[in-house]
C-alpha cells in the first residue's frame, strides 16, 4: 500500500522568483521626544518588575531621560534629532548646576562632573538604541555624537573616604548618643532614635552597603542565631550577597530590634511595608534613602570639630573599601563585601592614603634581602652604598 504524505511546508520557490519575496522594512513611527520617552520608560518599568533592572537603576534612567526630554524639547519629532543636537544637550547638561552638592557660600551650585555627564550619556545611548530597534528613528544619532570625555584622576585630589581617625570619631559620636540619648539634640522622647542612628552609621561604615540596599532591607533578610548574625543583602539587578555581622554590630542590631523598632512599628500597624522594613522613621514608616542621608548629616555635625567634614553614605562605602585594603585585606574580598562584579570597580573606590607609598617602599618584601646583601658581600656593588634608599 502506498501512503501519500502531504507536505504542509511552504513550497520551494525558484531562484528566479525569490527577488519578489523581499520583506519590506518596518515603517518609521514619527513620535515626539516626549512620546518616545514615555514608551521607553514603560519598557524600563517592565524590566524592573522582571528583575532585570534594579529600582535604583530605573529611577536613574527616568531622571536622565526626563532631563533629555527637557533639553531636546518635548514636542520635537524624535527622528529629527541629530548628533549635533545630542552634543548640544550634553554640553548644556554638563554646564547645569549639580543640585546634589550645594554650597551655601556660593550663589550657584557647581557644574556636573565628567563622570556624571558620561553616566547621563549612557542613559541617552540606551534610550536611542531602544528607539532605533523600534523604528522611532531611521538611524541612531549617537553614531554622530562626539566621543565621551575621559574621566581623569581616578585618585581624587579631594579625599572621598574618611580617614581611620575620622571614621572612628564618627562611630564614637553615634555610640555616645545611643548611650546618652539626651546628647542627640532631640526635644521629644518619642523622637529619641539614637539607637537606630547608631545602627545605620555602623552598618554603612563597617559593611559598606549602598544606601538603597540599606533602605530596602527587611527584618526577614537577617538571620539571627546565637553564634552568628547574617544579612542577606539584595543588590543591583536582584543580585544577592550574604555578609556576617561582627559581634558589636550584632549587639547594636539586637538592641534596636528588641527595644526601639517594636515601638516604631506599633505606630503604623496596618502598613504592610513598614511591618517588614528593618529601618523605620519615628512615624513608623520605612526609612528612605533621603532620610538616611539626613541622619548621617546630623551625626557628622556632632563630631569633634577636628574630624568634622561632609560625608555621604557613598563616602562611607569608599571608607569601608579604603580602610580594609589599607589593613591588608585582598581586593577580591573587599569587592565581594561591596557587591562589585569586578575588582576594577572596587579599585575606583580606593582613595590614596597619606604616606602609603612611602610605607609600601619601606615594607617591600625584598628590602630586607637587599640590606643583608650589602652587609654580607665582600665588596659593595657600584650602585649600592650604606646610604642607598634601597637598603
Amino acid at each position: 500500500m502506498t501512503v501519500q504524505v502531504t507536505d504542509l511546508r511552504s513550497p520551494v520557490v525558484p531562484p528566479s522568483d525569490r527577488r519578489n519575496l523581499m520583506v519590506a522594512p518596518p515603517r518609521l513611527e514619527r513620535l515626539t521626544v516626549a512620546q518616545a520617552a514615555d514608551r521607553y520608560l514603560a519598557s524600563v518599568r517592565v524590566e524592573t518588575v522582571r528583575g532585570v533592572l534594579s529600582p535604583a537603576t530605573e529611577r536613574s534612567y527616568a531622571r536622565d531621560v526626563s532631563e533629555l526630554v527637557r533639553l531636546l524639547g518635548p514636542d520635537r519629532v524624535l527622528d529629527d534629532v541629530t548628533g549635533d543636537d545630542v552634543d548640544d544637550a550634553l554640553v548644556r547638561y554638563q554646564s547645569g548646576p549639580d543640585g546634589r552638592y550645594t554650597d551655601p557660600t556660593r550663589k550657584t551650585a557647581p557644574g556636573r562632573s565628567t563622570a556624571t555627564v558620561n553616566r547621563f550619556r549612557q542613559s541617552v545611548t540606551r534610550f536611542f538604541s531602544h528607539s532605533a530597534r523600534h523604528c522611532w528613528v531611521q538611524a541612531d544619532p549617537m553614531q554622530w555624537a562626539a566621543p565621551p570625555a575621559k574621566v581623569r584622576e581616578r585618585l581624587r585630589v579631594e579625599r572621598t573616604a574618611l580617614s581611620a581617625s575620622a571614621a572612628q570619631a564618627l562611630v564614637h559620636t553615634v555610640q555616645e548618643a545611643a548611650d546618652r540619648p539626651g546628647t542627640a539634640g532631640t526635644t521629644r522622647a518619642d523622637q529619641a532614635l539614637a539607637a537606630r542612628d547608631r545602627l545605620v552609621v555602623a552598618l554603612l561604615i563597617v559593611l559598606g552597603p549602598r544606601v538603597s540596599e540599606l533602605a530596602r532591607a527587611d527584618v526577614a533578610d537577617l538571620t539571627r542565631e546565637p553564634e552568628e548574625t547574617r544579612w542577606r543583602i539584595v543588590g543591583k539587578g536582584g543580585s544577592t550577597r550574604t555578609v556576617a555581622l561582627s559581634p558589636p554590630l550584632a549587639t547594636a542590631l539586637e538592641s534596636y530590634l528588641t527595644d526601639l523598632r517594636p515601638r516604631l512599628a506599633a505606630r503604623r500597624p496596618d502598613d504592610t511595608d513598614a511591618q517588614r522594613a528593618l529601618l523605620l522613621s519615628w512615624r513608623g514608616r520605612r526609612l528612605d534613602t533621603q532620610a538616611i542621608r539626613a541622619l548621617l548629616a546630623r551625626a557628622v555635625v556632632r563630631m569633634p570639630e577636628a574630624y568634622r567634614r561632609p560625608a555621604t553614605p557613598h563616602a562611607l562605602r569608599h571608607t569601608t573599601a579604603t580602610l580594609l585594603v589599607a589593613d591588608g585585606w585582598d581586593v577580591k574580598v573587599v569587592a565581594e563585601l561591596l557587591g562589585h562584579a569586578s575588582i576594577a570597580t572596587t579599585g575606583a573606590y580606593l582613595d590614596r592614603i597619606d604616606g602609603e607609598l612611602a610605607a609600601a617602599i619601606r615594607t617591600h618584601p625584598l628590602a630586607g634581602s637587599l640590606r643583608d646583601v650589602s652587609h654580607t658581600s665582600g665588596a659593595e656593588s657600584p650602585g649600592a652604598t650604606a646610604s642607598s634608599p634601597l637598603a
